[in-house]
C-alpha cells in the first residue's frame, strides 16, 4: 500500500485537471484497496488502450493505458528501475535519472575529443538506428531477459500481465510508447545489447539514445568489420532490424547527425528539419512566450548566434505585421 500510495503522488504531478484522473480520485481509497486486493490476491488483469496520434516531430502512434494500470505502472517502476539501473551500462542515455540528451550530446563532445586525440586525428562514426523499435520488441525475449533477474515467480507473472497487455503488428511484438514501464523494459531489452558492444566487441567509445546508437573509431576498416556483427547480433538475439537508411560510416570533419544536431569538430549546430520545424511553429503560434524560452534554451546547447538572430528578427517582423 506503501509504494501504491507513493505512486499516486508521483503519477499525479501535472495531471490533477484531466478528467480521467478526477474520476478515479473521486472514490480514491476504494479504488486503491481494490487494486492492492487484485494484487495481493494475484487477480490483476490489465485493461486495454485508448490510441491516439502525436507529432513529436515525426508521427508516433501513443497507447494511453487507464489510470488504474497507469498508476500500477509507476509502482512497479518505482521498485524496478532502482534493480536494473545499476545494472546499465554508463553510456546509455535515454529515460534514466541524471541522464538524458544533453548528457549525451556531452558525451558525444567528449568521446570526440577523445578519439581523435584533441582532433589531432581522423574519427569515423558508426551512427545506427533500430527500425520501427518499440512495435517490434519480441515479448517472449524481454520476459526471458527478465526471468534472468527476477526470481519472484509472481512478479514474473504480473510482469508478463503488463507486457503482453499490447501487441503491435502481431500477438507477442511490441510495447506501447504510453507506458511508462515500457521505457524500463526497452532499456532492460537493450541492455543486452549494450553489455555486448561493449564486452564482446570492446567498443571503447558507444553511446545509445533509445533506438539511436554511435560507435567512435580512428579504424574505418573496424566499424565496416563490426557492422554486420552488429546486425547479425540484434537479428540473431533481440530480433531486431538496423534502418537501412539511417546506417552511415562518416568522419566528424563532415558531420554527424546524432540527437537533432549535426556534430563537427569543435562545435555542433541544429539539424536543418528542426530549424524549418521551428519557424513553422513561431509562425502559426505567433510567437507564443513559453515555446520562444524553449527554443532559446535549446539553441544554447549549439553553435546557434546566427539563428538566434535570425529567430528575433523573425518574431519583430510578424510583430511588425500585426501591428499594420
Amino acid at each position: 500500500m506503501e509504494n501504491l500510495l507513493e505512486a499516486w503522488r508521483e503519477f499525479l504531478r501535472g495531471k490533477r485537471g484531466r478528467v480521467d484522473v478526477q474520476e478515479f480520485s473521486l472514490r480514491f481509497m476504494d479504488n486503491l484497496f481494490a487494486l492492492h486486493r487484485d494484487l495481493a490476491n494475484r487477480t490483476y488483469r490489465h485493461g486495454g488502450y485508448q490510441a491516439f496520434n502525436i507529432s513529436d516531430p515525426k508521427p508516433r502512434n501513443i497507447h494511453k493505458a487507464s489510470v488504474r494500470d497507469r498508476l500500477l505502472h509507476h509502482a512497479v517502476y518505482r521498485v524496478l528501475y532502482r534493480f536494473f539501473d545499476r545494472k546499465f551500462v554508463a553510456d546509455s542515455f535515454s529515460c534514466r535519472i541524471g541522464k538524458g540528451t544533453h548528457k549525451a550530446l556531452a558525451r558525444f563532445r567528449a568521446f570526440a575529443y577523445k578519439a581523435s586525440e584533441n582532433n589531432t586525428k581522423t574519427c569515423w562514426i558508426l551512427k545506427c538506428d533500430i527500425r520501427k523499435f518499440f512495435a517490434s520488441i519480441d515479448q517472449e525475449i524481454l520476459m526471458n531477459i527478465l526471468k534472468r533477474h527476477v526470481s519472484d515467480e509472481s512478479v514474473i507473472r504480473l510482469l508478463k500481465e503488463i507486457v503482453s497487455s499490447f501487441y503491435s503488428t502481431e500477438k507477442g511484438k511490441g510495447l506501447p510508447l504510453g507506458n511508462l514501464t515500457s521505457q524500463l523494459f526497452v532499456n532492460i531489452y537493450m541492455n543486452e545489447f549494450d553489455q555486448f558492444v561493449k564486452h564482446k566487441l570492446k567498443a571503447k567509445y558507444y553511446i545509445r539514445y533509445a533506438d539511436d546508437f554511435v560507435v567512435f573509431s580512428r579504424d574505418k576498416q573496424w566499424l565496416k568489420y563490426i557492422l554486420p556483427v552488429i546486425e547479425n547480433f540484434l537479428q540473431e538475439k533481440l530480433r531486431l532490424e538496423l534502418h537501412p537508411d539511417k546506417i552511415s560510416i562518416e568522419t566528424l570533419a563532415s558531420g554527424v547527425d546524432f540527437l537533432g544536431w549535426v556534430h563537427f569538430t569543435n562545435h555542433r549546430v541544429l539539424r536543418t528539419t528542426t530549424k524549418r520545424r521551428m519557424f513553422r511553429n513561431i509562425t502559426e503560434k505567433q510567437g507564443k512566450f513559453e515555446m520562444i524560452q524553449s527554443y532559446f534554451g535549446l539553441l544554447k546547447h549549439g553553435n546557434c548566434n546566427k539563428l538566434l538572430s535570425c529567430i528575433k528578427n523573425h518574431i519583430k517582423a510578424m510583430a511588425g505585421s500585426a501591428k499594420n
